[in-house]
């Protein structure tokens, strides 16, 4: 999928797909689109093991467990109750994991990147900070999703 090329891909043009009520992402279902995407990494834990009759004075390092790091995304309130509906479910005892699908585009809208998290389920929303001294600034709410598992395509 991604091309090796000079320059690196900008970070603004993606598709964050949520399944679910919003479906794939694919244009038409998205329920406002996200401003940032965090938090999208991998740590592996490694376990400390030497035999008795190693030539050399130190430990090897064996791979074990894998940690999914959490994501966070923010977007403007658009009207649309489906992230705090969606950690409701959770909240209540309904456990409703979905596979997410971030897609990172090209200058030609064309993938060039996916990440894809597994078993993913809210873990905590945050609504937006109001205040009537400012003026400008865009009311956003953010989600923090925990996932089981990650891969790249």
């Amino acid at each position: 999928m991604p091309t090796f090329r000079d320059n690196p891909y900008s970070a603004f043009n993606y598709i964050v797909s949520l399944g679910g009520a919003q479906g794939d992402g694919s244009e038409g279902t998205i329920i406002g689109g996200f401003s940032d995407v965090s938090g999208i990494g991998l740590e592996v834990n490694y376990s400390e093991y030497r035999n008795g009759n190693e030539k050399f004075n130190t430990v090897r390092k064996i791979s074990n467990t894998h940690k999914v790091d959490d994501v966070t995304l923010k977007r403007g309130l658009v009207g649309s109750d489906d992230l705090f509906a969606w950690i409701k479910t959770v909240r209540d005892g309904t456990a409703e994991r979905r596979q997410i699908t971030i897609t990172l585009l090209d200058e030609a809208r064309q993938a060039v990147a996916i990440w894809v998290l597994r078993n993913a389920q809210p873990k905590k929303w945050t609504g937006p900070t109001l205040a009537a001294k400012g003026g400008g600034e865009v009311a956003m709410e953010e989600l923090s999703l925990v996932a089981e598992g990650i891969d790249y395509k």
